[in-house]
């Protein structure tokens, strides 16, 4: 029963392939292209202006060169959000559930960061792992914990991601069953149930949306602590 479960985060196989790769290429189908008409419908300018306010509050912080950034944190967020809302549709497979999709994201973006700040700005990049005045002694350590704190930020971003993702989806399978179960012994208390059930897919919305924004949110700030 608990194997049942976890298999929703396997990937899907037909004759024998799996189809995590259709599942990751099919958010770019989904997204409607720009006419070359002057006036966009709705849905285009609706999108746009969505962009447009994420790129300006992500980038708020960062001076001129971080701004060639712009267009890899703008598709890396409209990509994950879309991903992400795919997978709560019945029946369908979240990509963003695997931690190896997500450490691929977020280990070259890391050290993309790094390499960037150790090519510009060696002195600085090199200063964030020993604080100012710190006592002679305490140097050593604390150059062993910021290195380590630096090399986990990768494996924080991925497991950040796929933890509560995993999560929300196990339990609102949990809660579906429950309901099941319950609705010809208790139809009151499966009522109920199915209440918590619809407020937790909500809740789960917000979760896809606020994921995406905070991966790429601490990839800006990973980013503007080198350029």
């Amino acid at each position: 029963m608990m194997m049942s479960f976890f298999d929703q985060f396997a990937s899907p196989p037909f004759l024998g392939i799996p189809l995590i790769a259709v599942a990751i290429a099919l958010p770019w189908i989904l997204f409607p292209t720009p006419p070359s008409r002057w006036l966009n419908n709705r849905l285009i300018t609706l999108q746009t202006w969505f962009i447009n306010r994420f790129t300006n509050q992500l980038l708020l912080p960062l001076n001129v060169g971080g701004h060639k950034w712009a267009l890899l944190f703008a598709s890396l967020m409209v990509f994950l959000i879309t991903i992400n809302m795919l997978g709560l549709l019945p029946y369908t497979f979240t990509p963003t559930t695997q931690l190896s999709l997500n450490m691929g994201f977020a280990v070259p973006l890391w050290l993309a960061t790094v390499i960037i700040g150790m090519r510009n700005q060696p002195t600085v990049a090199l200063g964030h792992l020993l604080p100012e005045g710190t006592p002679i002694p305490l140097i050593p350590v604390l150059i062993i914990i910021e290195t380590i704190s630096l090399f986990i930020r990768p494996l924080a971003l991925g497991v950040r991601l796929t933890a509560n993702l995993t999560a929300g989806h196990l339990l609102i399978q949990l809660i579906a069953t429950a309901v099941f179960v319950l609705l010809p012994m208790m139809p009151t208390v499966a009522i109920l149930t199915g209440a918590v059930l619809f407020l937790l897919t909500l809740l789960e919305v917000a979760v896809a949306m606020i994921q995406a924004y905070v991966f790429v949110l601490l990839l800006s700030l990973y980013l503007q602590e080198n350029v």
